[in-house]
């Protein structure tokens, strides 16, 4: 159980677009990148292999193939550096934690499609 007055200064820190992903989900990380002066956006897509922490202290890693070679990047769900998530299929998982894919290549890294819940697709629906 956490201390409610840090409960309170970390609420002012998290997101007000809360982001809606699972484990197993292939997304598109928008990234703000600086550059000098300039912002760009840079775009990490991947598989999200793990999801850990609470509160502010809550990450996910998403993992990559590049050039035949294994890539992850671990993210702060509440970063301002996250423009935005989207989420591109949804991969039909039964554990929190996929590490079992490092070890993975080729077809084999593929995860099996996830059917849309009844809630997912009345959300879709509305949009």
């Amino acid at each position: 159980m956490q201390h409610k007055l840090l409960d309170l200064v970390e609420k002012a820190s998290l997101r007000e677009d809360a982001l809606k992903f699972e484990v197993g989900d292939t997304v598109d990380v928008h990234c703000r990148i600086l550059e000098g002066d300039k912002e760009r956006i840079q775009i990490f897509n991947g598989v999200v292999i793990a999801k850990r922490g609470s509160g502010t202290r809550e990450m996910f890693t998403v993992r990559r193939i590049v050039a035949g070679e294994g890539v992850e990047r671990s993210f702060p769900i509440n970063s301002p550096k996250i423009a935005k998530l989207v989420v591109k299929r949804h991969g039909r998982v039964r554990r929190a934690k996929l590490y079992y894919l490092r070890g993975r290549t080729g077809k084999s890294v593929r995860l099996a499609e996830r059917r849309a819940r009844k809630d997912e697709v009345e959300a879709t629906e509305k949009s």
